[in-house]
């Protein structure tokens, strides 16, 4: 039976045209308006969508899509470019799939381990 899996799984897997999938989350980032140019900036490296940006009282807020595995150190950057004046929520929305380019990199990763 095990031998039987082990056909079942290598010839079966790539028949199946599997995809990696990430978890991906609704950004709200509140900030000074002079401040909005280096948000956008930022997001856009971490590979995030930007839906929209509303006003709000004395500042702006980018409301984005962004993957989690991108926002590990956010709180560092925003710190860093909005001088300490920025605030963000952040909430999971759903899984998207993975780019093609950073799946190879993942799998080519996995297969060194």
């Amino acid at each position: 039976f095990k031998l039987a899996a082990n056909i079942a799984y290598r010839d079966g897997l790539p028949q199946a045209q599997p995809v990696l999938l990430e978890p991906v989350g609704e950004l709200k980032v509140t900030v000074p308006e002079n401040y909005v140019g280096d948000v956008m900036g930022d997001l856009n490296k971490r590979r995030g969508r930007v839906m929209g940006i509303e006003p709000a009282d004395d500042s702006q807020v980018v409301l984005a899509e962004v993957p989690f595995s991108e926002m590990t150190d956010y709180v560092i950057s925003l710190r860093a470019a909005t001088q300490g004046r920025g605030r963000f929520d952040f909430e999971f929305i759903r899984y998207d799939e993975v780019p093609q380019s950073i799946t190879e990199k993942i799998v080519a990763e996995a297969k060194k381990d």
